[in-house]
């Protein structure tokens, strides 16, 4: 015999089916429930530590080591070095606006080294797509312009593939007249390379010159050794931040971060945040310079 369902059963079945759907759809309520009271606790501590910094001194030139593009890479689950880089060459973006914030006017940052050219064919091909990509980007972007901010690179060029120094040579052409901030691009850059082609420049000069050796010896101080480096223009700087936690300069900078404070953080590059940035001038802030007095 056929039997229908009961009036009292055939109603429970949607509500059964409404109740399964709301259970499996409550991990996602909650999860961007968290994500907005993170986002706002975020928000509250970023005001916090701008309040905090606000009124103290700034440093007057920030070099940034951008380490930890790979790692980052790895945690998101991008594969493509291509994408991973362009991520951390986005990251500019934002740091330029903090620094103009603040009025930091010079700005240095290590985007490829003279031991990364040793890497993989495909590693380094996506880091100097990047690296170009960004560059001409910056030369045509409206917001360094309205804050008038000089482009220009520093490092072994003569290493760089020709789209590269085009790339180079095209934001710089477009920055020079200006004067409000310096952004130099340390790209195929070495601490120690920067000191010998300095020892080297100022050598050749004193050739020309004509002079004897003793001469030459008696003329080398760190005044002239100074004048020879690749950034002889701008100070030295006072705060160097490294992301991807770590520890250690790498060569960055040899010369002149003799008396630079050092702020190490953990977050890897493309995931630098405000915070980040506020917590190393915070801790900038926080020190009392002596300079090797």
């Amino acid at each position: 015999m056929n039997q229908t369902l009961g009036p009292s059963v055939e109603a429970a079945a949607p509500r059964k089916a409404e109740a399964h759907k709301g259970r499996a759809g409550a991990p996602a309520r909650t999860g961007a429930v968290k994500a907005q009271v993170k986002k706002l606790l975020y928000r509250l501590y970023e005001h916090r530590l701008l309040r905090q910094v606000r009124h103290g001194v700034m440093p007057g030139h920030i070099g940034i080591i951008l380490d930890g593009n790979r790692r980052h890479g790895v945690r998101q689950g991008i594969t493509d070095p291509q994408a991973v880089y362009s991520l951390g060459a986005n990251k500019l973006n934002e740091v330029l606006d903090w620094c103009g914030e603040f009025r930091i006017p010079v700005v240095t940052l290590w985007v490829l080294s003279t031991d990364n050219l040793s890497r993989s064919t495909a590693q380094v091909s996506s880091i100097l797509m990047a690296i170009e990509e960004k560059l001409v980007a910056l030369a045509t972007d409206p917001e360094i312009h309205h804050r008038r901010v000089r482009v220009q690179a520093i490092g072994r060029l003569d290493l760089l593939p020709g789209s590269t120094l085009a790339a180079i040579e095209t934001a710089r052409k477009a920055t020079a007249p200006y004067d409000s901030m310096v952004l130099n691009i340390a790209v195929a850059y070495g601490g120690r390379d920067e000191i010998v082609d300095s020892v080297r420049a100022f050598l050749a000069q004193e050739a020309r010159r004509g002079g004897t050796i003793e001469e030459t010896i008696n003329r080398v101080t760190t005044a002239a050794i100074s004048e020879n480096l690749y950034m002889s223009d701008v100070p030295d700087p006072d705060l160097i931040i490294r992301t991807s936690g770590e520890i250690r300069l790498s060569g960055f900078l040899l010369w002149q971060s003799a008396y630079s404070e050092f702020y190490f953080s953990d977050v890897n590059w493309p995931a630098f945040r405000k915070i980040d940035f506020l917590r190393a001038i915070r801790s900038y802030q926080e020190r009392q310079r002596r300079f090797g007095a």
